[in-house]
């Protein structure tokens, strides 16, 4: 059976890997041939994660001993819908799983979004991590305040990376570029707001705890800010949610240091929600409502504008409320959820009846919520879905079910795809380039210097040999 699975990262990786246990399990063979648009896998791990959150990309070791299996092939820098199109993958497997993730962000859609100055977290993320689509992008540093909206775990790398020092940067796998761009950087506080109270706050406590490593940092929580209202205190009192306890006894011991007059200052808020970003030619401020927490039906507390607003003066401004998957051509999708719509994986289409063949697993499959580990399970579910239909001799027919198939349909079209080996080849030229200048590792943030690093690899190679 040859398995198609769109996109690398962790749950594309989970997915992989758990078609193979099943195989050992059911003696059946079974190939897998991942397709990435970039020539790099993994993802938002590579993509997405800090650079100073190395241990979290160590989940990578677990994903290369999947890549090794010998039924396993990756095809990088093959573009689903332009490379290999849905046609070709129905002619080609008997099976098709998308995990491309969520790959756009989600708008505040208030006045001035889009001032310049005003950014999606996703590119800054992108930019300094050294993702290609984003590797050209330019913010403008010079700016002393920035607010970063949403308290998520990605408001609050946005804010790490914003405000750590260059020796600490230094000392992680951050671009190149913007390791020289944050190094000239003015930026002296940084607002992080969130539009629900402490109790509610999304980030995980070990995130929150880290913004005391800082180096020349004060984190200011005004006590005020974080007084609970009733509804809060009955919930941290009566529900068995511990992150928020642990959350909320962190935040009261920000209140309780004072600032040490440090070089940059951390600000957290709560209970706050944009309404307009200010400006003539770009973002000078930012216009804020007071909010106050209700509690709806099912039990949610939610945030309503009180109608008490403030201006705080910024000059940049990044938004980071919730990412958004993007279509596919020719998968169905729901525009509402911004998902593939599925049923426990299983890809359907618009009445809900199953699309035969093709699964989801991940961000694309139930939203941009959970952990990397998160889509282990997930992923877990969708394979059981996938192997149910194999028994039910209800998969794809393909016409030419063969890998050698399928590569010579992407040479024919000039394909220049990059193979497992490759990428260990890549990996080992950053890694190599970063000992070079005293860093763990400096990454190509380019695709045309990736292959360009390749075919000097290859030539390197063959004359050697």
């Amino acid at each position: 059976m040859r398995v198609a699975i769109i996109g690398s990262g962790p749950s594309a990786f989970y997915a992989a890997a758990q078609l193979f246990r099943q195989q050992d399990q059911r003696d059946q063979p079974i190939e897998v041939d991942m397709f990435e648009r970039l020539p790099t896998p993994f993802g938002l791990v590579r993509g997405g994660v800090a650079p100073d959150h190395p241990k979290i990309k160590s989940v990578t070791r677990v994903y290369d001993q999947t890549a090794a299996h010998p039924n396993f092939h990756f095809y990088g820098n093959v573009t689903f819908g332009q490379d290999i199109t849905h046609a070709d993958l129905i002619a080609h497997y008997h099976a098709i799983i998308y995990a491309v993730g969520a790959q756009t962000d989600r708008r505040m859609d208030i006045p001035g979004e889009d001032l310049p100055g005003s950014h999606p977290a996703t590119e800054f993320v992108g930019w300094y991590n050294g993702h290609p689509d984003y590797r050209d992008l330019t913010f403008d540093l010079s700016q002393e305040r920035v607010a970063v909206i949403g308290n998520g775990n990605v408001a609050m790398d946005v804010a790490r990376i914003l405000t750590r020092t260059e020796h600490e940067l230094h000392e992680t796998d951050i671009a190149n570029h913007a390791l020289d761009a944050l190094r000239h950087s003015r930026v002296k506080e940084v607002y992080i707001l969130g539009r629900r109270g402490p109790a509610q706050a999304k980030f995980t406590n070990p995130e929150l705890r880290e913004l005391e490593t800082l180096a020349d940092v004060d984190i200011v929580v005004a006590p005020g800010d974080i007084e609970l209202d009733p509804l809060s205190r009955e919930y941290i009192l009566s529900s068995n949610d511990r992150a928020a306890e642990r959350n909320y006894q962190s935040l009261e011991q920000f209140a309780l240091t004072p600032p040490e007059g440090k070089s940059r200052r951390l600000i957290m808020r709560f209970l706050v929600s944009p309404v307009e970003l200010l400006g003539s030619d770009r973002v000078e401020a930012i216009k804020l409502v007071q909010n106050e927490l209700y509690q709806r039906d099912d039990g949610d507390l939610l945030a309503q504008p009180t109608g008490e607003h403030e201006i705080i003066p910024v000059g940049l401004v990044f938004r980071s409320i919730g990412y958004q998957g993007v279509p596919l051509p020719g998968v169905p999708f729901d525009t509402n959820q911004g998902i593939i719509p599925n049923q426990m994986g299983r890809v359907v289409d618009n009445s809900g009846q199953q699309v035969v063949g093709e699964y989801a697993v991940g961000w694309i499959k139930r939203g941009p919520t959970g952990t990397i580990g998160t889509n282990k399970p997930d992923a877990q579910e969708t394979v059981h879905m996938l192997l149910d239909d194999v028994q039910n001799d209800n998969l794809l027919t393909p016409a030419h079910p063969t890998r050698e198939a399928v590569e010579e349909l992407l040479r024919a079209r000039g394909v220049r795809f990059v193979t497992y080996d490759d990428w260990r080849t890549l990996d080992q030229i950053e890694i190599e380039r970063g000992a070079a200048i005293g860093r763990p590792r400096r990454k190509f943030s380019r695709v045309e210097d990736m292959l360009a690093a390749l075919a000097q690899h290859e030539q390197a190679t063959t004359t050697t040999f």
